[in-house]
């Protein structure tokens, strides 16, 4: 765990001295900065990362309440214990008004001080906590809520049970819309460092100039708008886990360096010269082909080889059908908790719709459009109607697909096969929402094969 780091604003160079060597000392363990007055422990707070400052209140030209003041207005997030004599008590509680940790008073003890901070370390501690399970909003991410009963999802379920204790990199693919960042959660709250940071981010979603800062954090002036030095997420994330969402998407001047980070678990600030040792799990996922990606030279195959330890691959919905009426059953208790609807069921007809969609954005859409469909709903049952338009008139292609239009007049074995077979394909091709590969499996054909029956039938011109 990198040292926590305090800074100490103290006009008397005694004083520094007395605190600097129980704060460095075996007992404290602290990584210690000094100043002897206000401005310069302003530029020190921009230059540098600190957890806790330790302040006297008398002091001149400016005071302890000036400097507090505006670390208070620059919206700095740490921690300041104020120093104070036995006279100072009302300016002590003062400073405590206007947004001090807590004071200390003189002569300063070791047993005191450290009391004080381990305290105020241990109330930051549960806040964190408290702050982001007030963000989950109540949400368990537990492989048991991520639901399905099929046999590929039982999979799933069995892999993060057996890995989510361990510190490998994990690669969760799949396509959009699948639940990757919640398998990403569910193996981080499941495991050994459950208690510790979750950080996500999508690689795709920063431009690439901020991105390098973001996830590695910048010195003070590395760049125009770097007025003081800022953590990355990998800091952030120390001693748990650092979620790279579409990590296909990471720019190749960005792969060398993660790869970096991977290989020695340090990482180097954006125009920093030191390094910041740091202990994270690093759990990817990606929506692309990233085998693909490395031939065509977009992703590094040394980083591919490095990330993809453990895989987990997540089936999309038109492959695990089966477990349509348990999301459909779920979203609706989760939608009546959280929207206030009364919503008690579908009807046979409506979930045989459901069934029949192929869900071309995965449970992402299934979960769109039950929440919607709820809030617009009439009854307290969910009927055909109530489905959104561009849902229905899919399933009307689909129902034109089961007709073989075959004239009474052909007897032709050889021709009715054809047309037999030109809307199977059709038909299988509308399931997957055009995915060929997919279709072929459905259809139990080969991938080439398909190929050259769509040709043959003039299927490409088609839409499906």
């Amino acid at each position: 765990m990198p040292q926590k780091r305090i800074l100490i604003v103290d006009d008397e160079p005694e004083v520094r001295k007395i605190i600097s060597s129980i704060l460095q000392s075996p007992k404290g363990g602290y990584e210690v900065r000094e100043a002897g007055d206000v401005e310069t422990a302003l530029e020190l707070l921009k230059e540098e990362p600190f957890d806790h400052v330790l302040c006297d209140i008398y002091m001149e030209p400016l005071t302890g309440i000036d400097f507090l003041r505006k670390v208070k207005s620059d919206g700095l997030n740490i921690n300041i214990i104020m120093i104070s004599g036995k006279a100072d008590v009302e300016q002590a509680l003062e400073a405590i008004s206007l947004g001090a940790d807590d004071y200390v008073h003189k002569p300063i003890t070791a047993g005191q001080l450290l009391f004080v901070l381990r305290r105020i370390e241990e109330q930051k501690r549960l806040k964190e906590e408290n702050e982001r399970l007030r963000a989950e909003v109540q949400e368990r991410y537990s492989f048991h809520n991520m639901v399905g009963k099929s046999t590929k999802m039982q999979v799933v379920f069995d892999v993060i049970k057996k890995i989510a204790d361990y510190k490998t990199t994990v690669l969760i693919t799949g396509e959009s819309g699948t639940g990757k960042e919640l398998v990403a959660k569910a193996l981080h709250y499941n495991g050994a460092r459950k208690n510790a940071p979750f950080i996500a981010v999508n690689c795709g979603g920063i431009p690439e100039n901020l991105l390098e800062s973001e996830l590695f954090g910048h010195a003070k002036g590395a760049f125009t708008d770097a007025i003081r030095a800022k953590k990355g997420l990998f800091e952030e994330a120390d001693g748990g886990t650092l979620f790279l969402d579409e990590i296909g998407d990471l720019p190749l001047t960005l792969q060398v360096k993660l790869l970096r980070v991977l290989q020695d678990e340090e990482v180097r600030p954006v125009g920093a010269t030191n390094v910041v040792k740091v202990d994270v799990r690093i759990v990817a996922a990606t929506s692309k082909d990233l085998e693909r990606e490395v031939k065509r030279g977009s992703f590094r195959k040394d980083l591919f080889y490095r990330i993809n330890v453990l895989r987990i691959s997540l089936p999309p919905l038109r492959e695990r059908r089966e477990d349509i009426p348990i999301l459909v059953e779920h979203f609706i208790e989760k939608f009546n908790a959280r929207l206030g609807t009364k919503i008690k069921g579908i009807s046979s007809e409506c979930m045989q719709l459901l069934m029949d969609y192929p869900w071309p954005g995965n449970v992402r859409e299934l979960e769109n459009v039950m929440e919607r469909t709820m809030v617009l709903a009439e009854g307290e049952v969910i009927q055909r109607e109530d489905l959104p338009p561009y849902l229905l008139e899919n399933l009307v292609v689909e129902d034109n697909v089961e007709k073989l239009d075959i004239e009474d007049s052909v007897l032709s074995i050889k021709k009715c096969s054809r047309v037999l077979e030109k809307k199977l394909i059709q038909r299988a091709l509308q399931r997957t929402g055009g995915n060929k590969t997919q279709a072929a499996k459905l259809l139990e054909i080969s991938l080439p094969a398909l190929i050259y029956k769509m040709k043959d039938y003039g299927l490409f011109k088609s839409q499906f």
